[in-house]
């Protein structure tokens, strides 16, 4: 007879030492933000209608894959962002790109 066994009451044919998890539901929700959203651009200029807002870990051939597909079309993006982006190799997180369309 152990210290506890009159505290936690355990079922009849449950395995000594093993949790019971019967009562667990699958799924889940949250209310945070997306790291990584696609917004609708607020300028309106000349740039195309979308924004990616970069998160760590990205890459343009990254971000080309996940809006084009195709992560070959990596430069679409660098050329629409040429005044922002000096370095194709070095973006950083927290900068809003324009997304042209494919």
């Amino acid at each position: 007879m152990g210290i506890f066994d009159g505290i936690f009451k355990r079922n009849k044919g449950e395995k000594q030492g093993q949790p019971d998890f019967s009562s667990v539901r699958s799924g889940g929700s949250s209310t945070a933000p997306s790291p990584a959203t696609v917004t609708a651009d607020p300028i309106g200029a000349s740039s195309a209608g979308r924004t990616y807002t970069v998160v760590k870990g990205d890459s343009l051939s990254r971000i080309a894959q996940h809006q084009y597909g195709d992560a070959n079309k990596w430069r679409r993006i660098y050329e629409a962002n040429r005044d922002l982006i000096k370095d194709p190799d070095l973006i950083y997180p927290g900068q809003s790109f324009r997304i042209p369309e494919a």
